[in-house]
């Protein structure tokens, strides 16, 4: 009878789905020029970034979801720029990877976050793992 309790309990506890992961958050910091990648509540990754630096442009403040994550795409606005790991937010605005690394730490970009390209494949392989709906992007000053 103990054994048939022991067998059960294993067959539940196999049966059971993985815990879900909780929350990602890409907390981009203006001021600082960096990005906070927070896991499940603790800081897993700080990033340098570019954000909005050419005149007459901005990168939106909020708070958002993913809306669409592209592995590969290009600016259609500005002269087919490539935006590998490209995880759009609002509109067009995107986070993304870039080939200008050394601006990276100032402002630089026309609204969007770039980060090193692999810095970008690793938030985007992130986002799949949590899901669009378990993830945000949180601009701040």
């Amino acid at each position: 009878m103990i054994a048939l309790r022991w067998l059960f309990a294993a067959c539940l506890m196999v049966s059971l789905p993985a815990p879900a992961l909780a929350d990602l958050r890409a907390v981009i910091d203006i001021s600082e020029q960096r990005m906070y990648v927070v896991q499940d509540g603790r800081i897993a990754h700080v990033w340098s970034v570019s954000t909005a630096g050419q005149p007459g442009h901005r990168t939106p403040l909020g708070r958002y979801r993913p809306i669409r994550l592209e592995r590969t795409w290009y600016s259609t606005i500005y002269d087919w720029a490539p935006m590998p790991y490209a995880i759009f937010f609002r509109g067009g605005y995107a986070v993304h990877g870039t080939t200008e690394v050394s601006k990276l730490g100032r402002p630089a970009s026309h609204g969007c976050v770039r980060l090193s390209r692999q810095n970008a494949r690793t938030l985007f392989n992130l986002v799949l793992a949590y899901g669009r709906a378990n993830s945000w992007i949180i601009v701040r000053r």
